[in-house]
């Protein structure tokens, strides 16, 4: 009687009309149901039925409702699907091609079909597959997707790779390489330094060595010869190759392999700074004095250099440090070696006291076997001679900053703008409970970060360190030279990595224009440029991470039937519960509040106060010390689940 009733679809519709419609983005969860989150303190929640026309990270707009005594909404139009194009794995479904999306919160399998010119019947279930969706629940009769690449089989020990490659967007192979590589012609005349005695200090493995040292004392401090490899040398501006480069960004690391930016003949080969081997380079003439300063004034010039020897880490920390039998092959080299430990302490210190300074802490690095199983977490803690090479990179960069902002006012610069100034209210009203000496205008200055930060270093614990970073902005690459808080310093532009990064090649032919006196107009990078590499870069970071995650589950599996005690710091809290970091490997694991203490009830995680409270005294802190066991290692999802070593068994509130 009521079916088609063309007056009860009219009263639907106005009762409709006067309810109240929010916009935010979808928020799904691993139960099926959802929330709608319209600001970070407003959210509504999503019933399973409902969650089936919308995915995680969807911007829709929403009907609200009240079922219950309870709000809830009903999502109404698509602003913008949360993912387009997603990694997936095979299923099949009574013989029809199905794919699910490899995100924790997406597991709805979604009706797929092969593009022209891929065999649908060769995907195996839990293939992986690279899905582009077609036709989404809010617009269509439900989702669909195209399979649009192969990017694994279900077998393939080295999935992880390639799958973490394909969510990133980041390239799976080196470029073309050329059997063959012409040098540019350069109006640019070089200097002869074959003769003076560089060197390099890097990792055992390493073939892309893009920097060499030459030291030497002076009266009132150190002269410091910096010569960087000069890929510009072979990659002209805008040509095929250098398209490729600036499309790619970066090299890419990942435990044991790594893909480079440019091909390997030019990045392991003719560019690399090799021993014995006469080079093309890019150079500058740094002047640090006695305190530690980095003169204003360096110079820049092009050469022609050798490095005169192939130094390791480990060989210069334990010839610093008195270990083992290892000698500089030349006492030119020892001496070196000798008067670099004292430059860098020098300049750390300089750094301590007027800028900022990183807390050491260890990088841990996977042992692969030839199957890529994880066969031991490695921690390589920062010795002298990672310190040697970082402050002469740092110096050089800073000279960089400089050199470029005052003589043509671009470039590509590192900037951070410090703390965010939408945050900056909340950030004056935590310092001022902790009763922090600083005036709240003092900490938009360069100078007032600095002093802040150095403060909060002095403190017993890292808690309030922690909280106070979340109030901080990102780090961003600019063609405008900016200052960069973080490192504590007024311009940075890195030039020392044009191997692996193509913002320091921008600068190189900048750098170069300038010295040849000739127009620099056509290397002026665009803020498009910039932003472009502020995404790659975070591309790269992420998987970084993702491939991490992969692996320390892949390894930590064992840990779970052995109930085994890891030491751990607290990184994050939210409502669900603690983040912490692994001491011994670095893992990051989740400890959630019904693994904290069965009652839940009594618990509370706070996000804002960045603690766990029980019975309304605080139990867990950021940067707190705490031992838990590994209680579940989920591949499917690359997440470990951790509980408190030892239970938690406070007496019940009176």
């Amino acid at each position: 009687m009521f079916q088609n009733n063309p007056l009860l679809a009219q009263l639907k519709q106005q009762i409709r009309e006067t309810l109240p419609v929010k916009e935010g983005v979808v928020k799904g969860t691993s139960k099926g149901f959802g929330f709608l989150e319209v600001s970070e303190k407003e959210s509504f929640f999503i019933p399973p039925p409902h969650m089936k026309k919308v995915m995680h990270g969807d911007h829709i707009t929403a009907v609200v409702r009240t079922e219950n005594d309870r709000e809830l909404v009903e999502p109404e139009t698509l602003i913008e699907a949360g993912v387009t194009r997603f990694v997936a794995r095979v299923k099949w479904f009574r013989d029809r091609l199905n794919i699910v999306p490899d995100h924790p919160l997406m597991k709805d399998a979604i009706k797929a079909r092969a593009i022209k010119g891929l065999d649908e019947k060769s995907l195996k279930e839990g293939d992986w597959v690279l899905g582009e969706l077609t036709r989404h629940a809010l617009k269509d009769n439900g989702f669909f997707a195209n399979v649009v690449e192969v990017i694994a089989g279900v077998e393939d020990p080295i999935a992880p790779w390639w799958v973490v490659l394909a969510r990133n967007k980041l390239a799976n192979q080196a470029p073309a390489d050329h059997k063959e590589w012409q040098t540019v012609e350069e109006s640019l005349a070089r200097r002869d330094l074959t003769e003076v005695p560089f060197f390099t200090i890097d990792g055992e493995s390493t073939l892309d060595m893009d920097d060499a040292l030459s030291v030497k004392k002076l009266d009132n401090g150190w002269e410091l010869l910096v010569a960087i490899a000069d890929p510009t040398a072979y990659v002209a501006h805008n040509s095929d190759m250098d398209k490729v480069a600036a499309e790619r960004a970066f090299t890419v690391y990942l435990p044991g392999r790594n893909i480079p930016m440019l091909p390997r003949t030019l990045a392991d080969e003719l560019c690399s700074l090799q021993e014995g081997v006469e080079r093309p380079a890019l150079c500058a003439r740094l002047f640090i004095d006695s305190d530690g300063k980095v003169d204003d004034q360096a110079e820049f010039f092009a050469a022609n250099i050798r490095s005169h020897a192939r130094l390791s880490y480990d060989q210069v920390s334990d010839w610093v440090e008195q270990i083992g039998d290892w000698q500089p092959a030349d006492e030119s080299i020892a001496e070196q070696l000798r008067e670099l430990t004292a430059l860098t302490h020098t300049r750390s210190a300089w750094r301590s006291k007027h800028a900022i300074v990183f807390k050491d802490r260890p990088d841990y690095r996977f042992a692969l076997a030839e199957d890529s199983s994880v066969t031991a977490i490695l921690v390589d803690y920062r010795r002298i001679a990672n310190q040697m090479v970082e402050e002469a990179m740092i110096a050089a960069n800073l000279a960089c900053g400089n050199w470029l902002r005052e003589r043509v006012g671009t470039g590509i610069f590192n900037v951070h703008a410090g703390f965010d100034s939408e945050k900056m209210e909340g950030l004056v009203e935590l310092l001022q409970a902790h009763e922090a000496p600083f005036e709240p205008e003092s900490l938009t200055s360069l100078e007032g970060f600095c002093a802040l930060r150095r403060w909060l270093d002095e403190r017993e614990t890292t808690y309030l360190d922690s909280r106070t970073r979340r109030y901080q902005s990102f780090a961003a690459m600019s063609a405008t030279p900016g200052e960069h808080f973080g490192l504590g310093l007024a311009a940075y532009a890195t030039w020392t990595s044009p191997i692996r990064k193509y913002g320091d090649i921008v600068n190189h032919r900048l750098i170069k224009a300038i010295l040849a006196e000739q127009a620099h107009d056509a290397f002026v990078p665009s803020d498009e440029l910039a932003v472009h590499l502020s995404e790659q870069r975070r591309m790269h970071r992420r998987a970084e991470r993702d491939i991490a995650d992969w692996l320390y589950v892949r390894y930590l599996q064992p840990a779970v039937a052995e109930g085994k005690v890891f030491d751990a710091e607290v990184i994050d809290i939210g409502r669900g519960g603690v983040k912490l970091r692994l001491q011994e490997n670095g893992a990051v694991v989740f400890m959630p509040s019904s693994l904290i203490l069965a009652n839940r009830d009594r618990l509370e995680c706070s996000w804002d106060d960045g603690r766990v409270y029980l019975d309304k005294a605080p139990l867990y802190e950021l940067g707190q010390a705490v031992q838990v066991i590994i209680t579940e290692a989920i591949e499917d999802t690359r997440s470990l689940i951790a509980k408190p070593a030892q239970p938690i068994s406070p007496v019940a509130p009176q």
